[in-house]
């Protein structure tokens, strides 16, 4: 074992690391999404100097992460991927800055950053070895870093799972605190998307692969898919209704690096059916591309009639990030019967505004036209793959709200007239 690693109590530990890492730099690697270090939290709020001159760096997800790390002190700063009305007010202040990647993009980005410190959440150790638990899809880029000075908190409220296991000699300090780990809940389905998990059913061949990202499409995704059988999932991260798949055997075999949900998920990542893998594997567009019949099901917050995504932006303020969304549908779009999915309700606030739109707003594509291929709302299924420019058009408007789609199509008309 490495003589140079220090074993610490929890609150010796974070007043080390936040002294080691001011004195380099400052910056200091998060692990987000559910392997949020709440601990590391609670004590840098209780003791707001040990903040200052911190910059937070990580990829903290819209809905799972609501605390904004920048304001722990007045000189504290942050980083990430994603934006949030959580986190608002640290963007409008400039005390956190925007980094628009996409998943993969962020795994590769973590790997070469500027970094001075990184805190890993980590599961007891069996025979000294380590996981990263419900959290090992971007933290293995920082861990393997020699550059960085790194924490391992353990706590024994995280499963071991399936996966890369890491000695604890492979950090510098090591802390153990019985700790809340954070839980997510994406709520349950309302009508619009009771329908689109359906429609989404109706799109999953036999044997076929399936991703999902966060919120209620993934939920959806999920819950039609019960009774079936030898499905696999392959996915940046699962969430609760996956212990019903397991139960029930729809899915014989799962590829994660994200576990977000209650305990009633974490009790199950034992299972053997289930493997752990950094987000280097997950959504590297060269192992989906090889996945046979990958469906890959997001969301998004519009779409236009030239068949443009908008994932980020609401009345010209960006509130969240691309995420995994363009990986996936480029993966499934090269898979072979594949299916690259965007499930949205087709309207918000009781039909008074469509989701389909004749133009997204200047600056908010997510998705270019090219990569969006299957549009699925509660009305309807649009493919989009090959067709013409009035095809495509035809096909968004006949999935729209019946409510909008004669404005849609006077819409489409006079903007057919200019292209």
């Amino acid at each position: 074992m490495d003589s140079d690693m220090i074993r610490l109590p929890i609150d010796q530990a974070v007043e080390q690391l936040a002294l080691r890492v001011k004195s380099a730099g400052g910056r200091l690697f998060i692990p987000f999404g559910p392997g949020e270090p709440l601990v590391l939290r609670e004590m840098l709020s209780a003791t707001p100097g040990l903040a200052e001159r911190m910059c937070f760096v990580g990829a903290a997800i819209p809905g799972i992460n609501r605390a904004d790390w920048s304001a722990l002190s007045p000189t504290a700063t942050a980083e990430g991927t994603f934006a949030s009305a959580d986190w608002r007010p640290g963007l409008d202040a400039g005390r956190y800055a925007l980094r628009p990647l996409t998943w993969f993009q962020t795994y590769r980005w973590l790997g070469a950053t500027p970094l001075d410190g990184a805190v890993f959440q980590v599961s007891p150790p069996i025979d000294g070895r380590v996981t990263l638990s419900v959290a090992s899809d971007l933290a293995p880029a920082v861990l393997g870093r020699a550059d960085v000075f790194k924490l391992a908190i353990i706590n024994p409220r995280l499963p071991t799972v399936n996966g890369p296991s890491w000695p604890l000699d492979a950090f510098d300090l090591v802390t153990e605190t019985d700790h809340p780990v954070l839980d997510y809940d994406a709520g349950d389905l309302d009508p619009a998307f009771e329908t689109i998990s359906g429609h989404i059913a109706d799109l999953t061949p036999e044997g076929a692969s399936l991703q999902f990202g966060v919120g209620k499409a993934g939920v959806a995704a999920l819950k039609g898919l019960r009774g079936r059988r030898g499905l696999k999932i392959h996915s940046g991260m699962v969430t609760d209704p996956l212990v019903e798949l397991l139960d029930e055997e729809v899915v014989d075999q799962v590829v994660t690096g994200l576990a977000a949900g209650t305990a009633r998920l974490r009790e199950r990542l034992s299972d053997p059916r289930i493997t752990f893998a950094d987000s280097g594997h997950t959504h590297h567009i060269a192992v989906l591309a090889q996945i046979p019949r990958l469906v890959a099901v997001n969301s998004a917050l519009e779409i236009d009639l030239l068949g443009q995504a908008n994932a980020e932006f609401q009345n010209g303020r960006q509130i969240s990030g691309a995420g995994g969304l363009t990986d996936f549908l480029r993966g499934a779009r090269l898979s072979d019967g594949g299916v690259p999915i965007i499930a949205l309700p087709a309207s918000a606030k009781g039909d008074s505004i469509s989701r389909i739109v004749p133009r997204l707003s200047p600056g908010a594509v997510s998705v270019p036209r090219a990569d969006v291929g299957v549009v699925v709302t509660e009305h309807g299924v649009a493919d989009l793959r090959g067709r013409t420019l009035d095809e495509r058009a035809q096909a968004l408007i006949g999935v729209a709200s019946p409510a909008h789609r004669n404005a849609l199509s006077n819409a489409w008309d006079e903007m057919r007239r200019t292209l």
